[in-house]
């Protein structure tokens, strides 16, 4: 039996659902012990930007962890002690929780995000920042095995070697959606091309380029129709710098959209003909492939995205690549995307990409690496203990 752990939330952050069903696929047993915090990710870094916000953050994390506490001592009551349990994404208090729960048991932190990292990005400096480096130290050290993104996500743990990199992965409704009689299919000559963005218009997904971009596609006459969907950080200077540029009876068509439901979001992207991922040169922005990238590869869309070291050594050959923070070279790749024969190539690219996305496919490091905790018999065995927790702390290549 292996424990998903924490207070994350499956539908607004997909990552540690993709995580669970990939281990199931592969025949593991997972019990998931969960009480979502509520939080949205815009919400949680406003409270790191606005500190008097936190308190309302601790009450709501110990209401969750009590429960989490009796779910944990009734689950060992009926089943004895896991093989292992991996906490979910955003875990970076909930790991401490589990440490103290699991002395003993093999412990997997899925570290999509250093807090100190991503707090940076969105503008914080100084002593916030320090401290939110601290909590990923202690978030680190408390895990034996740490899950990353990318390479470069790994290589910033202060004892690489405890990490491993597992690709974020989509999960099973957006390759639904891509099979579905609602998907688009290829732009039909002369006719706009459907474009989609969706996210949090934080800085590293480079949203004013996307801004930029559909200027000079309007001011080219290219025919698109895009959707825009999310609220945060540059939206205000995204929606300006489209409104100033991009004339009402321009090729280019712009409808904005404040939310779309998680549920529903698979179907509104494959509804059109193309994902946009990220496009700025920060230095977070230069070493993430982010979860829009999968889902668009999923959902079966010609994905357009920034040409970085982590997406195209991973993904490459299914994506459209443009450098980062040019948007000349991204309207020149959505004009180029208004052909139907070039549109044809890039789909076909794109569909080739979809099964290395999958959570069966994406999981398999964390699956060899587990079995190396575990080498009896390739697989996880039944004793909780792993090698990494018998041995000492200083022999386990020191903190992370």
């Amino acid at each position: 039996m292996i424990v998903a752990f924490g207070t994350y939330d499956a539908a607004r952050h997909p990552r540690v659902g993709v995580l669970v069903a990939g281990l199931r696929a592969h025949g593991h047993d997972v019990v998931e012990l969960d009480r979502p915090l509520g939080f949205t990710t815009a919400e949680r870094v406003r409270m790191l930007r606005e500190p008097w916000r936190l308190p309302l953050l601790a009450l709501r994390l110990l209401a969750c962890w009590a429960a989490l506490v009796r779910d944990a001592l009734a689950l060992r009551a009926r089943r004895g002690a896991p093989r292992a349990v991996v906490v979910g994404y955003l875990g970076h208090f909930d790991v401490l929780l589990a440490r103290v729960l699991y002395p003993r048991t093999l412990l997997v932190l899925d570290h999509l995000v250093f807090a100190g990292d991503t707090a940076t990005d969105r503008g914080a400096r100084g002593l916030r920042v320090r401290l939110l480096r601290l909590l990923d130290r202690a978030a680190t050290r408390a895990a034996d095995v740490v899950v990353t993104d990318t390479a470069e996500h790994r290589a910033m743990l202060r004892d690489p070697g405890k990490g491993v990199v597992v690709p974020v992965g989509a999960p099973d409704a957006w390759f639904a959606a891509g099979e579905s009689d609602a998907a688009a299919g290829s732009p039909a000559p002369g006719g706009p091309l459907r474009v989609v963005f969706f996210g949090l218009y934080t800085p590293l997904q480079g949203a004013p380029v996307i801004a930029r971009a559909l200027a000079l596609a309007a001011a080219a006459g290219t025919p698109l129709e895009v959707s825009m969907i999310g609220t945060g950080q540059d939206l205000t200077a995204t929606r300006a710098a489209v409104d100033a540029a991009v004339p009402r009876d321009a090729s280019v068509r712009v409808t904005w959209h404040d939310w779309v439901e998680p549920d529903a979001l698979p179907a509104v992207v494959a509804g059109h003909h193309v994902c946009l991922g990220i496009f700025s040169d920060t230095p977070k922005g230069l070493r993430v492939v982010p979860n829009k990238v999968f889902q668009g590869l999923a959902a079966g869309r010609v994905v357009v995205t920034s040409d970085t070291a982590p997406q195209r050594g991973l993904l490459g050959d299914h994506l459209e690549l443009v450098p980062p923070a040019d948007p000349a070279a991204l309207a020149a790749q959505l004009a180029e995307l208004t052909d139907p024969a070039r549109y044809a190539a890039a789909a076909t690219r794109a569909r080739a990409g979809r099964d290395a996305v999958r959570p069966e496919a994406v999981v398999e490091p964390l699956l060899a690496r587990l079995s190396e905790e575990h080498p009896s018999d390739g697989r996880l065995s039944e004793e909780p203990l792993s090698a990494a927790r018998r041995r000492p702390r200083g022999q386990r290549g020191g903190a992370a």
